[in-house]
């Protein structure tokens, strides 16, 4: 599976509201925004991986179930992150009270804030060295 990376910068800037509507429209694609403009078209999650996803969202949710001190998050979750990127960790966690400052019209789109806690799946045919650096650029 395949990752695309188009980049927009040289021709357009997408606003927030720009890439919900692209996002809504195209619900079929996984889309993330990287904060230099370039557009990253995600592939679906293999079977294993979903399979992996799926038992870190539930103990990650029994967890907070138990607790109650946040929210958790699934990777279908955009964040707009303080750095302009817009980006959805396999799973996100964040504190409760971080989500309720947030207005309602702020947690139906794409929630602006970074989670409190997050796990990014690695593939197969993701470098580490790769993954590393996206989780210190992006995330911090």
């Amino acid at each position: 599976m395949t990752t695309y990376v188009i980049n927009l910068a040289p021709i357009i800037h997408l606003t927030d509201e720009q890439f919900y509507q692209l996002c809504v429209d195209n619900k079929d694609l996984n889309l993330e925004l990287t904060v230099t403009g370039q557009l990253i078209i995600l592939p679906g999650s293999g079977g294993e991986k979903g399979i992996q996803e799926a038992n870190l969202n539930a103990s990650v949710g029994n967890w907070n179930h138990q607790t109650k001190l946040g929210i958790v998050f699934s990777s279908s979750t955009i964040f707009r992150l303080p750095n302009g990127a817009k980006r959805s960790p396999d799973v996100g966690w964040t504190k409760l009270e971080r989500w309720e400052a947030l207005k309602e019209e702020e947690r139906e789109k794409f929630p602006p804030l970074t989670p409190d806690f997050i796990i990014e799946l690695r593939s197969k045919s993701d470098r580490l060295k790769t993954l590393q650096e996206k989780m210190h650029r992006i995330y911090r």
